[in-house]
Protein backbone atom coordinates (compact mmCIF):
# COMPACT_ATOMS: atom_id res chain seq x y z
CA UNK A 1 0.00 0.00 0.00
CA UNK A 2 1.18 3.56 -1.24
CA UNK A 3 0.80 6.04 1.13
CA UNK A 4 -0.28 9.29 -0.33
CA UNK A 5 0.91 12.61 0.99
CA UNK A 6 -0.88 15.82 0.55
CA UNK A 7 0.53 18.65 -1.28
CA UNK A 8 1.93 21.12 0.51
CA UNK A 9 3.01 23.80 -2.56
CA UNK A 10 0.86 24.46 -5.49
CA UNK A 11 2.43 22.37 -8.49
CA UNK A 12 1.89 25.83 -10.69
CA UNK A 13 3.58 28.26 -8.34
CA UNK A 14 5.32 26.68 -5.61
CA UNK A 15 3.37 28.88 -3.10
CA UNK A 16 2.61 26.59 -0.10
CA UNK A 17 -0.64 25.58 0.26
CA UNK A 18 -1.20 26.97 4.16
CA UNK A 19 0.36 30.57 2.68
CA UNK A 20 -1.93 34.08 3.99
CA UNK A 21 -3.23 37.23 2.29
CA UNK A 22 -2.36 40.52 3.12
CA UNK A 23 -4.66 43.35 1.90
CA UNK A 24 -4.05 46.71 2.90
CA UNK A 25 -5.78 49.95 1.48
CA UNK A 26 -6.33 53.73 2.08
CA UNK A 27 -7.77 56.87 0.49
CA UNK A 28 -6.43 60.29 2.32
CA UNK A 29 -5.85 64.02 0.91
CA UNK A 30 -3.86 64.28 -1.78
CA UNK A 31 -0.33 65.10 -1.44
CA UNK A 32 0.98 69.12 -1.88
CA UNK A 33 3.69 71.13 -1.45
CA UNK A 34 3.74 71.09 2.16
CA UNK A 35 2.75 67.33 2.25
CA UNK A 36 4.95 66.13 -0.79
CA UNK A 37 4.56 62.56 -0.39
CA UNK A 38 1.56 59.76 1.62
CA UNK A 39 1.64 56.30 1.69
CA UNK A 40 -1.75 54.56 0.73
CA UNK A 41 -0.98 51.21 1.36
CA UNK A 42 1.56 49.25 3.14
CA UNK A 43 2.29 46.09 4.03
CA UNK A 44 5.35 44.44 5.62
CA UNK A 45 6.78 40.79 5.63
CA UNK A 46 7.59 39.05 9.21
CA UNK A 47 11.38 38.14 9.07
CA UNK A 48 12.07 34.96 7.33
CA UNK A 49 8.64 35.05 5.30
CA UNK A 50 8.57 35.34 1.52
CA UNK A 51 5.62 36.91 -0.46
CA UNK A 52 3.80 37.91 -3.59
CA UNK A 53 2.40 40.99 -5.31
CA UNK A 54 -0.88 39.69 -6.69
CA UNK A 55 -2.50 43.09 -7.39
CA UNK A 56 -2.27 46.54 -6.62
CA UNK A 57 -5.13 49.76 -7.11
CA UNK A 58 -5.10 53.41 -7.46
CA UNK A 59 -7.93 55.86 -6.96
CA UNK A 60 -8.71 59.47 -7.21
CA UNK A 61 -11.63 61.24 -6.89
CA UNK A 62 -11.01 62.68 -10.40
CA UNK A 63 -10.95 60.01 -11.86
CA UNK A 64 -14.19 58.56 -10.21
CA UNK A 65 -16.45 61.45 -11.33
CA UNK A 66 -15.00 61.02 -15.24
CA UNK A 67 -12.93 57.60 -15.97
CA UNK A 68 -11.63 60.01 -18.71
CA UNK A 69 -9.22 61.33 -16.21
CA UNK A 70 -6.59 58.80 -15.92
CA UNK A 71 -3.56 61.91 -15.83
CA UNK A 72 -2.94 62.31 -12.50
CA UNK A 73 -1.10 65.96 -13.15
CA UNK A 74 1.18 66.78 -10.62
CA UNK A 75 0.76 63.62 -9.23
CA UNK A 76 3.76 60.62 -9.06
CA UNK A 77 2.85 57.36 -8.24
CA UNK A 78 5.38 54.14 -7.07
CA UNK A 79 5.71 50.65 -5.53
CA UNK A 80 8.46 50.14 -3.62
CA UNK A 81 10.64 47.26 -2.04
CA UNK A 82 12.37 48.56 1.11
CA UNK A 83 11.61 51.84 -0.33
CA UNK A 84 12.64 50.76 -3.58
CA UNK A 85 11.26 51.52 -6.79
CA UNK A 86 9.72 47.86 -7.62
CA UNK A 87 10.45 47.55 -11.46
CA UNK A 88 8.70 47.55 -13.70
CA UNK A 89 6.40 50.54 -11.68
CA UNK A 90 9.46 52.66 -11.41
CA UNK A 91 7.64 55.71 -11.75
CA UNK A 92 4.20 56.60 -13.04
CA UNK A 93 2.12 59.71 -13.64
CA UNK A 94 -0.96 57.75 -14.47
CA UNK A 95 -3.72 55.40 -13.26
CA UNK A 96 -2.65 52.21 -14.46
CA UNK A 97 -4.88 49.82 -12.41
CA UNK A 98 -7.87 51.85 -10.90
CA UNK A 99 -9.84 50.42 -7.78
CA UNK A 100 -13.28 49.09 -8.08
CA UNK A 101 -12.01 47.05 -11.69
CA UNK A 102 -10.95 43.47 -11.36
CA UNK A 103 -7.78 44.85 -13.05
CA UNK A 104 -4.69 43.41 -14.01
CA UNK A 105 -3.32 40.63 -11.73
CA UNK A 106 0.27 40.34 -11.42
CA UNK A 107 2.71 37.87 -9.41
CA UNK A 108 5.89 39.69 -8.36
CA UNK A 109 7.82 37.92 -5.79
CA UNK A 110 9.07 40.09 -3.12
CA UNK A 111 11.99 39.70 -0.91
CA UNK A 112 12.22 37.46 2.46
CA UNK A 113 10.95 40.51 5.03
CA UNK A 114 10.28 43.50 3.00
CA UNK A 115 8.09 46.19 4.05
CA UNK A 116 6.25 47.02 0.25
CA UNK A 117 4.50 50.23 -0.03
CA UNK A 118 2.33 51.99 -2.36
CA UNK A 119 2.82 55.66 -2.37
CA UNK A 120 1.98 58.96 -4.23
CA UNK A 121 4.02 62.39 -3.96
CA UNK A 122 3.21 65.84 -5.37
CA UNK A 123 5.78 66.62 -8.40
CA UNK A 124 4.30 70.14 -9.57
CA UNK A 125 6.49 73.07 -9.07
CA UNK A 126 4.66 75.05 -6.12
CA UNK A 127 2.20 77.64 -7.05
CA UNK A 128 2.02 75.93 -10.72
CA UNK A 129 -0.95 73.52 -11.13
CA UNK A 130 -1.10 71.50 -14.34
CA UNK A 131 -4.05 72.15 -16.51
CA UNK A 132 -6.74 69.62 -15.55
CA UNK A 133 -10.71 70.07 -15.73
CA UNK A 134 -10.73 68.40 -12.71
CA UNK A 135 -8.37 68.66 -10.09
CA UNK A 136 -7.38 65.66 -7.62
CA UNK A 137 -8.30 66.22 -4.05
CA UNK A 138 -8.38 62.44 -2.80
CA UNK A 139 -6.18 59.86 -3.63
CA UNK A 140 -6.12 55.95 -2.91
CA UNK A 141 -4.47 52.64 -3.07
CA UNK A 142 -4.73 49.28 -2.28
CA UNK A 143 -2.00 46.30 -2.22
CA UNK A 144 -3.32 42.88 -2.11
CA UNK A 145 -0.60 39.69 -1.96
CA UNK A 146 0.19 36.61 -0.41
CA UNK A 147 2.85 35.94 2.28
CA UNK A 148 3.92 32.23 3.38
CA UNK A 149 6.97 31.53 5.84
CA UNK A 150 10.31 30.39 3.82
CA UNK A 151 11.15 26.74 4.92
CA UNK A 152 14.89 28.09 3.86
CA UNK A 153 15.17 29.75 7.47
CA UNK A 154 14.71 26.42 9.48
CA UNK A 155 12.39 23.92 10.01
CA UNK A 156 8.49 23.25 9.59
Amino acid sequence: MTAVLAETVCPVCAIPADAGYFDNSNIVAAPTSEKPEVVLARYELHPNYCGELQYFAQFTDAYAENPAQVVTPNLEWQIRSDGEPLAPWLTFDRIINPWGLCGFPIHMRLREGCLLELVVRFKGNPGIIAFSPTSVSLVGGRLLGRYWYNPAFGGR
